[in-house]
């Protein structure tokens, strides 16, 4: 999970929580006032009220009424409100299980990186040990050839060359062989 993922949720918890406290509150003030609204039914049902008295609590019944309604609405918008958080949280959770799973099956996939790495370069290398031992092969096989043309070689040129090479001079026909002088 991300850092932002991680805030998005911690503020919504935060937001949840708070909205939680709010319904309770207004949960206590709607029982507060149907208690006294109770009250007041009872204690004045005995009580022959006067035009006047009666007209004042008639007034004071329809601002009750009317409070009690516009918390009852709030109450609905904050238990919708709720209702979308729930949602949002729901699908966060999703995302971080669906990203937890992801992470895990990467980290596994890296984790098997090497030995694949391995095998498919030890695959690769076959071939290419096959090639280099017969090239191998090979050059040991010309090398003795060429040894045993060098030995033949040799041994033809020893029974061809039993005499000497000696340089031939040719001699002038017409010049006198040279005299040193009185000796």
């Amino acid at each position: 999970m991300n850092l932002t993922e991680n805030l998005n949720v911690k503020n919504l918890r935060g937001e949840l929580s708070r909205l939680r406290e709010e319904l309770q509150l207004r949960d206590q003030l709607v029982q507060q006032l149907s208690q006294e609204l109770f009250r007041l039914v009872k204690g004045n049902a005995n009580f022959t009220p006067t035009p006047e008295v009666s007209e004042q609590h008639q007034s004071e019944l329809r601002l009750l009424r009317e409070q009690l309604q516009e918390v009852e609405q709030q109450v609905q918008f904050y238990q919708q409100q709720i209702s979308v958080r729930d949602k949002e949280i729901y699908q966060l959770r999703q995302s971080v299980q669906e990203l937890t799973d992801r992470s895990r099956m990467l980290e596994q996939t890296i984790q098997e990186m090497p030995h694949i790495y391995r095998r498919k370069f030890a695959e690769r290398m076959t071939p290419v040990r096959e090639k280099i031992e017969q090239l191998q092969r090979e050059n040991r096989q010309l090398h003795a050839e060429l040894q045993s043309v060098s030995y033949r070689l040799a041994v033809k040129n020893r029974r061809t060359n039993t005499k000497v090479d000696l340089p031939s001079f040719s001699r002038p026909l017409s010049s006198p062989i040279p005299s040193f002088g009185t000796v």
